[in-house]
């Protein structure tokens, strides 16, 4: 990728940060920046909000000064200087590469794209008449079958060689705070003989047919794969083989496209992708450890966290930020259309978030983005007036009273439109990116796992009477 020609592209993050650093001190959350000492005592609301699930080094989102840190680097320098590769590997081993070690993990991507038992398993599928997500959760779970023996009979673990079921659950609800230690485990699988980091890998191996270093890569790639296929599948079209040549964000693209893309717009993806890359313990990310704490194979967890993103509260607002848009239909009428979705107290999406309570940097980044494209792609340029006098229109009466501001889904759409991407494949994408994070995130709990187990409040009845059942009758108001 010339850095001659995407250079504009790197100033317009510049600036962009230097703007951000201007509107917002960077001093982190001390509540939230610190070991924890359990048992801790917290508020928590309805669905674990303000939980604290476990401690990480991976990544920290500060709502209140709206920035995004990866191991300790700012998303802005990140997004400028660094590319998907880069910082996938942050992630996954907590620090930058050397030159050497980053050669060889992009051999190990562009090894891992190749996945055609996968792609020929997916087309017996009718692929073009399925939701995307849904497609690609069914992707990987064929990728999955490619390289694990772990559903076969013969390497299923008995039930005589664990503890018990759910045995980490029980001493966690014995006051006054249960084990020190997650005891849950598969004596067949951790050999007595075996401890510490030989012991993660003998259970590892099992749990995946390989080492954490081949199956990590082997998830990044090989989903990016699947997804740009599904892509090409849906418009009656063969997938296109990766081209070595080519980044990871590039061959993404050549690989939905079937063309070459250009370095502006190798660069474009490459910048949405890092935005993408983690982001602290949202709802796919939680999931994905969840199902990795009942030492369930990671090629699992990951189609967990695929599943929680098709849902619509969390994949899926940037294509319905489209939507509205086009809804709208002109930058005039936004004061109309607004002042009725107020009246009708309607959700508008791309707006708001359930952490950040100032801008998104992540919109920071990809609102000038937009702009950018829109000087050559003319048919953009309706809807992005048409977005920027939405953005207008909400700042204006919610941002300071509020806290409410264009999120990263506002304009993702908008750069994925101006590059040519279908809609339907915007969350597919986020997919593809998220996957780094979601691995490093599992490996890290992974190192002192411990089986997720909160509990619910019950406020159902007691003592109820069983009737045999002629002689029920249907409750009042049930039907």
């Amino acid at each position: 990728m010339s850095r001659q020609e995407t250079r504009e592209i790197t100033e317009i993050i510049l600036k962009a940060a230097a703007k951000a650093r201007r509107e917002t001190s960077g001093e982190p959350e001390p509540e939230m920046t610190r070991a924890v000492e359990w048992p801790v005592t917290l508020t928590i609301g309805p669905g674990l909000e303000g939980a604290i699930a476990c401690e990480s080094e991976i990544g920290y989102v500060n709502g209140t000064k709206g920035r995004l840190i990866y191991r300790g680097y700012d998303i802005f320098d990140l997004a400028s200087d660094s590319t998907f590769e880069e910082v996938s590997f942050l992630l996954l081993k907590g620090h930058l590469p050397t030159a050497p070690e980053l050669e060889a993990f992009k051999a190990k991507l562009a090894a891992y794209r190749h996945v055609p038992r996968t792609l020929r398993r997916l087309q017996s599928f009718p692929v073009e008449e399925m939701n995307a997500m849904a497609a690609l959760s069914l992707g990987t779970t064929l990728l999955r079958r490619e390289v694990s023996y772990v559903d076969r009979d013969m390497a299923r673990p008995s039930p005589d060689s664990a503890i018990t079921a759910d045995e980490d659950s029980i001493p966690m609800e014995i006051p006054p705070y249960g084990e020190a230690h997650a005891i849950y485990e598969f004596r067949r699988l951790e050999p007595r003989r075996l401890r510490g980091a030989q012991r993660r890998r003998a259970v590892e191996q099992h749990l995946t047919g390989g080492s954490e270093a081949e199956v990590d890569p082997h998830l990044i790639a090989a989903v990016a794969t699947i997804a740009a296929a599904i892509a090409r599948l849906r418009e009656g079209r063969l997938p296109v083989e990766p081209d070595p040549e080519l980044s990871h964000a590039g061959n993404f693209l050549y690989m939905i496209t079937g063309r070459r893309p250009t370095p502006v717009e190798e660069r474009m993806m490459d910048v949405c992708l890092i935005l993408h890359a983690d982001h602290g313990m949202n709802a796919s990310t939680f999931a994905t450890m969840v199902v990795a704490s009942t030492l369930s194979d990671v090629y699992q967890s990951i189609g967990a966290g695929i599943a929680a993103l098709t849902g619509p509260l969390h994949g899926g607002a940037n294509e319905q930020v489209l939507k509205t848009l086009a809804e709208i239909g002109d930058p005039r009428r936004v004061k109309e259309w607004y002042r009725a979705a107020r009246a009708k107290k309607t959700k508008i999406m791309g707006f708001g978030h359930r952490v950040y309570k100032s801008q998104d940097p992540r919109a920071r980044i990809l609102a000038p983005l937009a702009r950018y494209l829109a000087r050559t792609n003319r048919a953009m340029r309706p809807l992005l007036r048409t977005a920027e006098a939405l953005e207008r229109e909400v700042v204006a009466s919610l941002g300071k009273t509020k806290g409410i501001y264009a999120n990263v889904d506002f304009y993702s759409g908008l750069v994925y439109r101006g590059m040519g991407i279908p809609p339907e494949m915007f969350t597919p994408i986020f997919a593809v990116a998220r996957v780094s994070g979601w691995v490093a995130r599992v490996r890290e709990y992974l190192k002192n796992n411990r089986i997720f187990r909160p509990r619910a409040m019950y406020v159902g009845p007691f003592d109820k009477e069983y009737v045999p059942i002629k002689q029920r009758r249907r409750p009042r108001g049930k039907r």
